[in-house]
């Protein structure tokens, strides 16, 4: 961080909010919003008794860092990583018919999001004071579904003996979805101070090779098509570093 300050004095007129230099880099956190497709989920979660996932979108963390080629002016690569996960849970009434007994079963439906890959954005140089950067980001992502369904609170015994009188009423499995991705980003960054530069960005996710597995690994036979890691999103974040817009 010295070496940064030190650099920026140098390089950085005073009365400029930004610098013009073939070199530079930083870092920082990332917030997103993530719309992902969820029809089709649904319409499973609902079949079991299980309440809809909202279609609204669901908050991911990470970071990313970057450096700037001095090769190509305002060209510059990185790395980036998020993730996020949100829940819908329930509970269900069932009456068996041999006592007439009726039965609370609690449902929990998880959907996980994580990603990371290289980075690649060219900031538009006929902007100044801000940044407008059109790139990409290419990488691996995995989303996963996991599904709980229980009859609550039970003994430290109980849970152990369960195992040998499982109920159909009751279970954990997860699905997961691998695969690779790449995301045409439109970002806009604006310099806060010298070295600190607030980000909003939008892009989509587009998922390519991937693979349905459950459980312990074992694989998913023809899935359908319109269940998959495809989805716009947006992102703000906060980045520390020589910046040149």
């Amino acid at each position: 961080m010295a070496f940064l300050l030190i650099a920026a004095q140098n390089i950085m007129p005073q009365d400029s909010p930004y610098y013009d230099a073939p070199f530079g880099g930083g870092g920082g956190y990332l917030g997103g919003w993530v719309t992902p497709k969820l029809d089709g989920i649904n319409l499973k979660l609902n079949y079991l008794g299980f309440s809809s996932l909202s279609t609204h979108g669901f908050y991911t963390s990470g970071g990313e860092g970057f450096i700037y080629l001095g090769i190509i002016k305002n060209f510059r690569i990185g790395g980036i990583g998020f993730g996020g996960s949100f829940s819908a849970s329930s509970s269900q009434t069932l009456t068996y018919a041999w006592n007439n007994s009726p039965s609370i079963l609690y449902k929990e439906a998880i959907y996980s999001l994580s990603g990371g890959g290289l980075t690649i954005e060219y900031t538009l140089p006929y902007v100044k004071n801000f940044g407008i950067s059109i790139g990409t980001i290419i990488g691996r992502g995995n989303l996963s579904i996991q599904l709980n369904s229980n009859s609550g609170s039970i003994s430290w015994s109980d849970y152990w003996k369960s195992f040998n009188n499982l109920s159909a009423n009751s279970y954990s499995t997860q699905l997961k979805n691998n695969y690779w991705f790449f995301s045409p980003t439109l970002n806009i960054d604006v310099p806060l101070y010298y070295l600190v530069s607030f980000r909003i960005g939008v892009g989509y996710q587009f998922t390519f090779g991937s693979n349905w597995t459950y459980d312990n690994s074992q694989e998913i036979l023809n899935p359908p098509s319109d269940i998959n890691g495809n989805n716009l999103f947006l992102q703000v974040g906060v980045f520390v570093g020589l910046f040149s817009y």
